[in-house]
Parts: C-alpha cells; sequence; structure tokens
C-alpha cells in the first residue's frame, strides 16, 4: 500500500504548532508479532537514535512482587490491566516537559523487574510501540499520529513462538497455551478494536514503504 505523506499531513495536525517546543509523538500499534518492534527500530536507525526515545510498551508491565513465580506466570500479561500505563503516560508527560526519565526493565524470563533503569533523555521525537498503546484514552492521546500494524494471525502467531523460544526462554507449549488462553481472545477485545483509532493502518506488517512513511514523517516534522 502506498501512503501520500501530503494527505495525511494535510487532514492531521501533525506534532506540535507553531511556538510549541515539545517532541513529536508517534505511536506503533498492533497484535503481537505483527512487526511493530521491527518496523520501530528501522524508523529509529533511519531517523538517527540520537534524534529518537523509542519506549516498548513491554517496559512497563506492572511488577509483582507479592505474587509466587507460578502466579505471576499466570497472569493475563495481553490485558490492559497489566501496564502500568499511568507510569508510561507520566513519563510521556516528562519527555514533552524537557525532563528525562528511567525507563523501566523487565525480566520476561521471571515476569518481573528488575532493579535497574535505563535512563533516557528527551529528543525531538519520541516512538511508542506496544500491542495496546492505542487502547486506552489517556495514553492515546498523547500521540501525534497513530499508526496501527495490520497482519494476519497466523503471520503473527509464528513471529511470536520464535520471539519467545528464542529471546525470552519460554517452551512452545507455554507459547501456544498463552496464545489460545489470552493473547488471541485479548486481541479481538482489546487490540483490534483500537485500530479504529489509527491515523495510518499498514497491511502485512514489515514492509520497506512503511518504514519509509513513518520515517518521513518523521524528517518532515524534524526539518520545520
Amino acid at each position: 500500500m502506498t501512503i501520500d505523506i501530503a494527505d495525511v499531513l494535510a487532514n492531521h495536525e501533525f506534532g506540535p504548532q507553531e511556538g510549541d517546543s515539545r517532541p513529536v509523538f508517534i505511536a506503533i500499534a498492533g497484535g503481537s508479532g505483527s512487526g511493530k518492534t521491527t518496523i520501530a527500530r528501522s524508523v529509529v536507525d533511519l531517523v538517527g537514535r540520537e534524534k529518537v526515545v523509542y519506549l516498548q510498551q513491554d517496559a512497563y508491565y506492572r511488577d509483582q512482587p507479592d505474587l509466587s513465580p507460578e502466579d505471576r506466570a499466570r497472569t493475563n500479561y495481553d490485558h490492559p490491566d497489566s501496564i502500568e500505563m499511568e507510569l508510561l503516560t507520566e513519563h510521556l508527560d516528562a519527555l514533552r516537559n524537557g525532563a528525562a526519565i528511567e525507563r523501566p526493565i523487565y525480566d520476561f524470563s521471571r515476569h518481573e523487574r528488575t532493579d535497574e533503569t535505563y535512563r533516557l533523555s528527551p529528543q525531538r521525537a519520541v516512538i511508542v510501540e506496544g500491542i495496546l498503546v492505542l487502547a486506552d484514552p489517556e495514553l492515546r492521546n498523547r500521540f501525534d499520529v497513530r499508526v496501527y500494524i495490520d497482519t494476519e494471525p497466523d503471520i503473527r502467531l509464528m513471529r511470536r513462538l520464535e520471539r519467545d523460544i528464542v529471546e525470552r526462554g519460554r517452551t512452545v507449549e507455554s507459547v501456544l497455551d498463552q496464545y489460545q488462553k489470552t493473547v488471541r481472545p485479548m486481541h479481538y477485545q482489546f487490540v483490534e478494536p483500537s485500530k479504529r483509532y489509527a491515523d495510518i493502518i499498514i497491511p502485512e506488517g514489515i514492509n520497506t514503504g512503511a518504514i519509509g512513511t513513518v520515517s518521513s514523517m518523521i524528517k518532515h516534522f524534524l526539518e520545520d
């Protein structure tokens, strides 16, 4: 799909208005395994890592130290309540106001936050990526442009299997069990409906046109 950047900009108040020095905020949403992370990282590389703050919603899973490891593993991590939206929104507001943030670091193999954080200084562009970034009204309203990556379920499942096994130390059985019990139903309850809030819907996930479109939009703003 070809997206006319001029049309998007003409029909949307993209970025801060004249005289406002705040950053431009971009949301990249879509189902688990849709290609959000690959697109977001590619955009950051094209725009320039020194110009963009890149946040993953997954870093903001709620810490649950009062639960046993078994109970933490049974948590529904695809429900909006599993994300500390308040902290993510607070961090976006801090970046908007020119303040640095301490982003949590989450250990997916243990289902808990580590004691360390990652310090991020404000830049002129902020990209936030995650399955639920368009599902929460308070968070959604922080973004100037909202992108949704629309990828077929079978492709998303294959990508999720590979990611969770290789990067998060999961077993095939645990990934499939979670997919059936929470990932799939939560996708249709929360993620898929949030697509209606997107300014741009990109089909089939990873493609050079999508990466180029989002990168060009950010560069357009940065050059103003």
